[in-house]
Parts: C-alpha cells; structure tokens; sequence
C-alpha cells in the first residue's frame, strides 16, 4: 500500500467464507502477500443454515491455513480478546505485509433479520444461555465495573450526557435541506448507465401521478 503504514480489514461471517469469492480473495491475497486482515465473525449460522451444514472443517481458521495465511482464532464475546487478536493482527499485516485471518466464534442472539425467526431452526433455551451467560456487553461491562472506572452514578451521567447530544443532532440534521431526487442516481458513475436513468424517468412519473403518497419537502 504504497509504502506506507496501513493495511485492510474486511469483515464477513462464516456464511461468507462458503462462497467462491471468500477463497479466490484469500488465495489472491496469499499470493500477492497484500496487508489485509481478513475478519470472520463466526456465529455459527447462515442466516438459518448452522455451521455443520456448510463445511466439515475446523471452523474458518482451518481456512486460511489452508491458503498459507497465518490464521487466529478468538473468543468473540470478549471484548478485550478481539481487541488483542486485530492488534497483532494489523501489526504482522504492516511489518510482515502478509494477510492474517482472525476468526472471532461468537453467536447471533437475536433474529438474522425482521423476516426471521430463530426459533424455528435452534432451541430458545440456547438463545437465552448465551444472552445471560456470554452476552458481551455484559462481560465487558462488569470488567470495567471490576476496574472502578463504571458505577451507577457515573453510568446516569453518561446516558443524559449522551441522550442530549444526540437529541440536539436529531434537531440540526431536521432543519438541514432534503437531498434533492436526482442524488439517489448521481455520485457513482461519471456517465449514468441507461437502466439508471430509465429508473429515473420511473420514478418521476410515479411522484407526478401520486404526489400525495411522497414527502413535499424533499426537493425534484
């Protein structure tokens, strides 16, 4: 990267590692010793399909050994851990200017999305052990408890401080003008493609006919 002292991260879950893309831009990134840190966040399902369906190797890591790509693995409900591993990681991508793959285990408490529910393909029982036992905010937050930098007073502080920044953001950002409709088609390709501006044409035709279903603020 020009010499200088960066590298890449890339974040993808173990879903992702079973894709064509996830080996060819490991192999690539081996071959061509690119300083990328190649992030899997395994939670042990592709939106429903476990890990034990996917691949019969040893989790991710395994994967990137594979490849020639030195590979850690994490506890990825420690915060402190995750933290340690990027660390290193980013320090052999920058010195070493090789690829390292970091795979955090972790596991998904909530739903893939509003259209899922977990329920149907794993016990609720297990979604509420690792809420009350490994949730990682928790953990996190009784250490720093542990340490004396938290308490109850210093958390009230915090949460009105942090609620007022916010609500006056909130405040500025609905006094700041609409971004005008042609925004949405601009700002990615130098020359519109046809398909984009016959989506365009569409939905301007759409607003004349139906003014009354679109915000009148929002500049055309």
């Amino acid at each position: 990267m020009d010499a200088k002292n960066a590298c890449t991260i890339v974040y993808f879950g173990d879903g992702g590692s079973s894709t064509g893309d996830f080996h060819a831009a490991l192999n690539f990134a081996a071959v061509l010793d690119a300083p990328v840190i190649f992030f899997c966040r395994n939670n042990g399902f592709a939106i429903s399909t476990p890990v034990s369906d996917q691949f019969r190797s040893d989790g991710v890591v395994t994967k990137g050994q594979a490849y020639g790509i030195r590979s850690i693995r994490v506890d990825g409900n420690d915060a402190l851990a995750v933290f340690t591993a990027v660390h290193e990681a980013r320090k052999m991508a920058v010195t070493e200017h090789k690829p390292i793959l970091v795979e955090a285990l972790t596991y998904r408490a909530g739903h893939h999305s509003t259209s899922d529910d977990s329920t149907k393909y794993r016990p609720a029982k297990e979604i509420d052990w690792w809420r009350r036992e490994r949730d990682p905010v928790s953990r996190f937050r009784k250490w720093i408890e542990r340490e004396g930098w938290l308490n109850s007073q210093v958390e009230s502080e915090l949460c009105s401080n942090i609620r007022k920044q916010v609500l006056q953001a909130i405040q500025v950002a609905e006094k700041q003008e609409k971004p005008p409709i042609k925004d949405v088609f601009t700002d990615v390709y130098d020359v519109s493609p046809a398909n984009l501006q016959e989506q365009e044409i569409s939905i301007r035709e759409t607003i004349r006919k139906h003014p009354q279903d679109y915000p009148t603020d929002v500049p055309l």
